[in-house]
This record gives structure tokens, sequence and C-alpha cells, in this order.
């Protein structure tokens, strides 16, 4: 257990490191979870919404709106609570997976059988996050994968998807527009009767309708282009300021950096409301994933990053 307290596996522990070292929690910086700093104002878009919580929520038309801005039959597409639930729902249908590490820990969570790709010569069950989860590097024009997880593709290109029709395609909304706590992801399956498989061991009413009622005004307020541009840009920027500091930056076509040889970073920032993501289990010991503080936050993380010491 680390000096902060209990913290969860996967991160997004605002509320846990604001409780243990008296912090107001709105003026935490989770950077743990590594979510959009364009995002639009979800928070301040709910009030138009509250009413839904008395009903149950119709995914049918949010996702027919989304199959259509992204390209895809709508047949073939699966709203679903949260990119996590993607991933728990199509591993009951495969069944079996290939990884290569470092990858995504939910993979082996979900998956009944996995397989090490060192342990064979082609990975054509291969389950891999694009850009790579925790190394940030987008995989290359004819990689392949039985399943695709594109949580963060449309922030690294200005894509909804690379469009792998053979494959499966896993998304994060709750990545893309910076709403964890309404949980919102989806599938694109190979086929309909995949999806079809997919509806069938999706627990009824998974997806609550406020996330369902925002689709509209979010879809309408989303600039894949823009957004990417500007997360380019920011990284950079966050980039050469970590490096004036002395720190080693790992390279990253994602909106995160990746910073070896940074042993006990997460424990030096959590008392200044600042929290960045160990990336023990990953494998990669002594590393931290800190995902692109918005401009307004800016320089303040920078600034408590080189009081922490780290040079």
């Amino acid at each position: 257990m680390s000096s902060i307290g209990p913290t969860g596996q996967h991160g997004g522990d605002g509320r846990r490191v604001a409780a243990r070292f008296g912090l107001d929690p709105a003026q935490v910086l989770d950077l743990s979870a590594s979510l959009n700093p364009f995002a639009p104002p979800v928070a301040e878009l709910l009030v138009n919404h509250v009413g839904l919580v008395t009903e149950y929520p119709d995914p049918e038309a949010g996702s027919r709106l989304l199959a259509e801005k992204i390209g895809v039959d709508p047949r073939r597409f699966v709203l679903t609570n949260g990119g996590a639930e993607a991933i728990a729902l199509v591993a009951q249908i495969v069944e079996a997976g290939t990884i290569t590490e470092p990858e995504f820990s939910l993979y082996r969570r979900h998956l009944p059988t996995v397989t090490d790709s060192s342990a064979v010569a082609k990975a054509d069950n291969r389950w891999r996050s694009n850009p790579n989860n925790p190394m940030g590097a987008l995989a290359a024009a004819d990689d392949s994968a039985l399943v695709w997880d594109e949580a963060f593709y449309p922030l690294a290109t200005g894509r909804w998807t690379r469009g792998d029709e053979a494959s499966w395609r896993l998304g994060s909304l709750t990545k893309l527009w910076s709403c964890p706590g309404l949980r919102l992801g989806y599938v694109i399956a190979p086929t309909v009767n995949e999806a079809d498989a997919v509806r069938q061991l999706q627990p009824r009413w998974a997806v609550n309708g406020l996330a369902l009622g925002l689709i509209p005004e979010l879809l309408a307020l989303t600039d894949l282009t823009g957004w990417a541009i500007d997360t380019a840009k920011l990284r950079d920027r966050f980039v050469n300021e970590l490096k004036l500091l002395g720190l080693e930056v790992s390279p990253s076509s994602a909106n995160w950096v990746l910073l070896p040889n940074t042993r006990g970073l997460k424990e030096r920032l959590a008392p200044a409301g600042i929290i960045v993501r160990d990336c023990a289990s990953f494998g990669l010991t002594d590393t931290h994933r800190v995902a692109l503080p918005s401009p307004d936050s800016f320089d303040r993380v920078v600034s408590e990053i080189s009081r922490s010491g780290h040079r």
C-alpha cells in the first residue's frame, strides 16, 4: 500500500486522495484518467436532461445517431455502459485472445483464455489498444487484430475509427467526452449476427438515460479534427516543459505522456491534489502515465511536477 492510501488499480482516485489529504475534491486534478482536455461542458449540459431519470432508457435513437456519425451499419453498432462493458461483452463471445504486453489489463481480466503472443506464430485473435495503452504508439497501417480497442483513437487521429471491417472495434465516449461517471461506450461488431449476440448478453437498460439524452448535444459539439490537432499541440508543449525539467519522456501519439524512471512521483504529487497513474499494473516499474492537463490547469501541473523534485 502506498503512502497515499489504497487506490484503484486503474486510476480515477480523485475523491480518495482528496479525503486522504483533506482537499476539496473539486480542486483535485485526476491525471490518472486519460480524458479529453478539450471536451464539451458535460456537467453543464446535464441540467437539460434531469427529467430522464424518471424514465426507462431507450438506446435506439442514440445508437442510430452515433452509428451514422461514425459511418457504420447501425445493426452492427451496440451502445454499452462504458468501454469496460464493451470489453467484457466481447470477451464472453470470442472467449480466447492473444495479448502482447504491455497492454490494458481489462482484456486479461475478462477473457476466459489468454495466450501470450510470444508463444504463437500468428496473432489472429489478438486484442490490442490503438494507440497502445500505456505506450501511446499507434499501430502500423498493415497491423491486424481480432479486437481493436479504439478508446483513444479519435483524439490521436481525428477519426472515429481505423475502419477494420472484419474486426471487432470498441470505443469509449467516456474518454472522448470526458464523462467517466456517465459510462458510455460502444461495440462495432464484424457482422450483424455478432452484434445481436452482444445485445443478447447485455443486461437490459445497461446505458443510463442521462448519457443517452446527452448524445445529440455532445455529437453536435464534437470536433474530432480540431481536438486531435489541439491535443497534439498541447502534448508537444507538455513534453517540452517536462524535458526542460530534466525528465525523460517516451514518445506518444495519445492524450497522455509516459514518464520512465520517476519512482515515487504519484506519492509526491498527491498532497498537492494532482494524481498520476502508476504503471506497475502494466508491468512497467518506476514509470508513470500522465494525462494531458487542460490548458487552464497546465501551468499548475508543470509547477507541481517541478516542485516534486524529479529531475
